[in-house]
């Protein structure tokens, strides 16, 4: 009995290896110079990255740097015509620009930021001037000072403030969805007019429990992909907070000669947010089939899925060069086969061209 079940076991092991193997390498092209910038104009840590539907591309990096690190104005928000070209910078000295964190747009081409620093997200209308704020920033009259991440017992949430946000998404009727990020661990919503609805999740690792919700994406039924950065998941709810299912990358096998872009190659005892498979950021393409890409941090690759979460391939590698990613911070994904990747130890937006073959095997070496 005991030797047909150590058979089984093996079998089964070789077939989960097996499957493990099957994921294809989707080849792909890069463009890493697809930004036209002014001739005194250098980007800096590349945090956010967006495309509205006359194809212009919003870049929100951490470039025009002054003051200390815990209250710097680390924020710029940039305007690219579809063919690079740069047309204008967004919000100059805006209050709300301190930290850098992610840039999207919405249906109607208005243009949103998420500022970690200032803990406020930002509504622009495409025009470029502000039409709802979320969350404040702290006053430096209130001394204000870093938030302590480590802090125990958690804080609790309070309705309408934020700590460290990260990401936001709406669905179809107009509800806005705000990840909450790295003090809290919460999805805020809001109303399409701006009022508070409720809060979903805490710290933790169960089910509808977050450690880090570091980006969120919604697919054209309203569910809202949450990537729980440190719990190496994404978990899926629906637009009223209920769990759907979850979704990992985790078991996709890492290249034997695969490196970090920065620092030691991960342990099991390394903060989970540099394990294999952890999602630093989500996009879901258009259309009437949507697909879900996610990447990580190591061995830095980028992930196609099918929204019930498939693994359909898997691309590029840690790396300095084009076709190569260090620390991707967001993705835009306006179709299935074009991605625009902000990363932050780059410091740039390569645009991506996937053509995508079947029988391409992803490499254990």
């Amino acid at each position: 009995m005991r030797t047909w079940l150590a058979v089984a076991l093996a079998l089964l092991a070789a077939a989960t290896v097996s499957a493990q193997q099957s994921v294809p390498d989707i080849p792909f092209d890069s463009a890493s110079s697809v930004l036209q910038l002014p001739a005194d104009m250098n980007l800096g840590e590349v945090a956010g990255v967006a495309v509205n539907s006359k194809k212009h591309i919003f870049v929100f990096h951490r470039g025009n740097v002054s003051g200390p690190a815990f209250g710097a104005a680390a924020a710029q928000l940039l305007e690219f015509g579809p063919d690079g070209k740069f047309i204008r910078e967004i919000g100059k000295g805006l209050y709300a620009f301190s930290y850098a964190h992610t840039v999207r747009v919405d249906r109607n081409d208005n243009i949103w930021i998420v500022d970690k620093g200032s803990d406020t997200v930002v509504k622009f209308t495409p025009d470029g001037h502000v039409a709802m704020v979320f969350g404040r920033k702290k006053e430096a009259s209130d001394k204000a000072e870093p938030w302590d991440r480590d802090l125990r017992p958690f804080l609790p949430h309070v309705d309408g403030n934020f700590r460290q946000p990260t990401d936001v998404t709406w669905d179809n009727e107009g509800n806005i969805f705000i990840s909450d990020g790295y003090v809290n661990a919460r999805i805020a919503k809001y109303d399409k007019n701006g009022d508070w609805v409720a809060s979903y999740g805490e710290h933790g690792a169960g089910p509808l429990q977050f450690s880090t919700p570091h980006s969120i994406a919604a697919d054209a039924a309203g569910n809202l992909y949450v990537a729980d950065r440190g719990n190496r998941r994404v978990q899926v709810l629906d637009p009223n907070g209920k769990l759907l299912r979850e979704i990992s990358v985790a078991s996709v096998p890492v290249p034997a000669d695969a490196r970090p872009a920065i620092g030691n190659r991960p342990t099991p005892e390394t903060a989970p947010q540099f394990q294999a498979g952890a999602p630093w950021t989500v996009c879901i393409t258009p259309g009437p089939t949507q697909y879900l890409y996610v990447s990580d941090a190591y061995p830095g690759r980028i992930y196609k899925l099918s929204l019930d979460g498939k693994i359909l391939g898997v691309l590029g590698k840690a790396g300095k060069q084009p076709k190569q990613f260090g620390w991707i911070h967001e993705m835009a994904c306006p179709s299935e086969n074009e991605l625009y990747v902000g990363e932050v130890l780059n410091w740039r937006v390569q645009k991506l061209t996937l053509h995508p073959q079947p029988g391409r095997s992803t490499s254990t070496r």
